[in-house]
């Protein structure tokens, strides 16, 4: 069972690399971050015909995200809970019937939060919305643990967790990303129990998912890793591989971020 996460950064604009990408790699479940686009325009046809189910959340220009499974998909869940004033698309999940066992996932697209402070020194509004987004993601999975499932939390998570997955991390000291507060909250996350995919079956220095399109960035290594698969202890026990798919950054018109894929007995 492969389940791969990956930030297509506007699903029109990729649709070339998204359809070769799934026919190439044939992931079973896909979850995708900033299609930036509206449910109703989502190109259901071209991806539906690969074989795949569909469920999106989305929003028009901006943010987004999907979950595309070979697999039976069932009780869909939008928007993440503790704050009903929030109408950005940036969280879905779902129950996911595969072969062995029933397992949740979700896709997850968290707030950059830069700039991080305002004209008065202050935590910008984007920050203190990035963690607070961060606290209620935390609060919410405490209570997805509850029920035992296996469980994976894919996404572009918008944290860069230890200097050694940035190029250099001294560049980085201050970007919302890279924040003491953001460490916090993602390290709040661990600590309820659930595992980083990565950091299970790699964890070597410098493996990045992000490659900005400015400066070089690709051709000089440039990157950074923030696209991560946070396993519940149910997930962690079945993951066989991990990959990430540098390859895809090197494609016509391509996303700035690449696919990360977990290979899991489920």
């Amino acid at each position: 069972m492969q389940i791969a996460t990956w930030n297509v950064n506007s699903i029109n604009a990729r649709m070339h690399a998204v359809i070769k990408w799934l026919s190439d790699k044939n992931p079973d479940v896909v979850c995708l971050q900033e299609i930036k686009t509206i449910d109703e325009a989502f190109p259901r046809l071209e991806i539906e015909a690969l074989g795949y189910n569909i469920e999106t959340h989305g929003q028009k220009s901006y943010n987004g995200v999907a979950i595309l499974s070979k697999y039976p998909i069932k009780e869909v869940k939008v928007k993440l809970p503790g704050d009903e004033s929030d109408d950005q698309s940036r969280y879905i999940e779902a129950l996911i019937t595969g072969p062995k066992k029933l397992f949740r996932v979700a896709s997850i697209y968290l707030p950059n939060g830069n700039p991080v402070f305002n004209e008065n020194g202050k935590f910008s509004e984007k920050y203190e919305y990035k963690l607070n987004w961060m606290r209620r993601l935390k609060e919410y999975s405490a209570i997805l643990l509850s029920d035992e499932l296996p469980t994976i939390l894919a996404g572009d998570y918008n944290v860069i967790p230890e200097n050694k997955d940035v190029y250099d991390y001294k560049n980085w000291i201050g970007d919302a990303a890279f924040r003491k507060e953001t460490h916090f909250y993602w390290r709040s996350l661990l600590n309820l129990g659930f595992t980083e995919a990565f950091k299970q079956m790699d964890d070597r220095p410098g493996q990045y998912t992000f490659w900005d399109y400015q400066g070089g960035s690709w051709q000089n290594n440039h990157g950074i890793r923030i696209d991560h698969l946070l396993l519940s202890a149910q997930a962690a026990d079945t993951i066989i591989k991990l990959e990430i798919d540098k390859n895809v950054r090197d494609g016509v018109k391509p996303s700035d971020h690449v696919p990360v894929i977990g290979t899991f007995d489920l």
